[in-house]
């Protein structure tokens, strides 16, 4: 089985507060094979982790949500289940300069808004480290 198959395996966790953006997101990656799950916002995303003890191959999350923000979802996450994959999302300028603060836990952030094609290639990417 080559990357290109594994990547369309992945069970992926999608941290979305928007309703619209958190279904588009996980139809575009269903579409390419991968297991979705979804929550509303970073503490939610982050008692789904638990409950699956982490077994996720990747986390696309916002980064500007209630309750828990995707940057401190994003720490708690890393520090708690090392070697996760966390790729962030964010449509404000200032909020993906605080995610500057997370290199070596965080692979990337995706501008906001994004394309279908944008979203798959990035998880692609994400998957592929």
């Amino acid at each position: 089985m080559d990357d290109r198959d594994i990547r369309a395996m992945a069970k992926i966790l999608i941290v979305e507060d928007d309703d619209s953006v958190r279904m588009l997101a996980a139809r575009a990656l269903q579409v390419f094979g991968h297991e979705i799950q979804t929550a509303d916002d970073g503490a939610s995303g982050l008692q789904t982790l638990h409950e699956c003890d982490g077994d996720f191959d990747l986390v696309v999350s916002d980064i500007r949500m209630p309750e828990m923000d995707g940057i401190e979802m994003a720490k708690r996450a890393a520090q708690e289940f090392p070697g996760l994959r966390i790729l962030l999302a964010t449509g404000y300028a200032d909020q993906r300069e605080r995610a500057d603060d997370l290199n070596g836990v965080v692979i990337d952030v995706l501008q906001k808004p994004y394309t279908l094609a944008e979203i798959r290639e990035r998880v692609d990417y994400a998957l592929a480290q």
